[in-house]
C-alpha cells in the first residue's frame, strides 16, 4: 500500500543555488537505492523567506527516505550536504515530519 510522506529540513542561509545543483546531479546509485526502496514522486520545495525545505514522496514499502540511514550511499550523501543543511551529529539532515491534514485526488 502506498503512502504519502512529508517532512520539513533547514537550509543554511545563502546556499540555495549550491543545494539545487547538488540535487540536480544526484549520484545514480542514490536514486537507485530511493526507486528500489519504493519510494517516488519525490519532491523538494524551498521557501525562501525562511529557508525551510518542503520533503514530499510516496513511499510503497517502509516508511521513506529519512529511514534509509543504514545505507553507506544514504551516509555519504549526508556528509556530503551536512555544509549546506542543519544537520543531526551523524549529518542526517535535521527532518520534521508533517502531519497529513488533507489530500484531494
Amino acid at each position: 500500500m502506498k503512502k504519502r510522506v512529508s517532512f520539513k529540513m533547514f537550509l543554511k542561509p545563502g546556499c540555495e543555488k549550491e543545494y539545487e545543483k547538488r540535487h540536480n546531479e544526484l549520484w545514480p546509485e542514490l536514486q537507485a537505492l530511493l526507486k528500489n526502496a519504493g519510494i517516488s514522486d519525490y519532491t523538494i520545495y524551498w521557501d525562501e523567506d525562511t529557508n525551510i525545505l518542503f520533503a514530499h514522496q510516496t513511499v510503497s514499502e517502509g516508511s521513506g527516505s529519512q529511514d534509509l540511514g543504514t545505507a553507506e550511499i544514504i551516509k555519504k550523501w549526508w556528509s556530503f550536504m551536512a555544509d549546506i543543511m542543519e544537520t543531526n551529529p551523524d549529518h542526517s539532515p535535521i527532518s520534521i515530519p508533517l502531519k497529513e491534514v488533507f489530500h484531494l485526488n
